[in-house]
């Protein structure tokens, strides 16, 4: 194969229609819009309206709300930190913690904290400080040998 021989998969691209240059075309006159009415026109973009009819948004009861105090913790899981260590990113000996993760690229941003998952294997015995910790998780640690130390709410948002 050659670089001049590449060419799209067959019937990959439609060919573009020109609209409204006759009546010869097929396409001429209205130019595929029908007759008269509002969408006939140029620039209309009726989004929601159902023609009259009460807009299926206002149908349906509203529901919920969003907790502008709640805490956003970054989740972390086990076998990701593992990996972290196999790949040399993350020292084992040393504490675990918000700034160390972000610092081996675990993870992007503390937000307000840190809360560590069960998922995947841990084998390495680590000391942990983090905001949160599911039970499954701490089990995990505790059994490799490792110790976690939840932080406060208001210390981890303060940091």
């Amino acid at each position: 194969m050659k670089l001049n021989e590449i060419k799209d998969n067959e019937g990959s691209s439609k060919d573009r229609i020109r609209v409204g240059r006759g009546i010869g075309s097929g396409k001429g006159k209205t130019g595929g819009r029908g007759v008269k009415g509002q969408k006939a026109r140029s620039g209309v973009a009726i989004n929601g309206f159902e023609g009259g009819q009460m807009p299926i948004y206002r149908r349906l009861p509203k529901r919920g709300f969003n907790n502008i105090f709640a805490s956003e913790y970054v989740t972390v899981s086990l076998g990701r930190i593992q990996t972290a260590i196999d790949a040399g990113k993350l020292d084992a000996k040393a504490t675990v913690d918000a700034a160390a993760l972000k610092a081996a690229g675990v993870i992007r941003r503390e937000k307000d904290g840190v809360r560590v998952l069960s998922d995947g294997e841990l084998k390495a015995k680590l000391a942990i400080e983090v905001a949160g910790a599911s039970k499954a998780a701490v089990e995990k640690i505790e059994k490799a040998g490792g110790s976690v130390k939840l932080l406060a709410v208001a210390e981890a948002a303060a940091e």
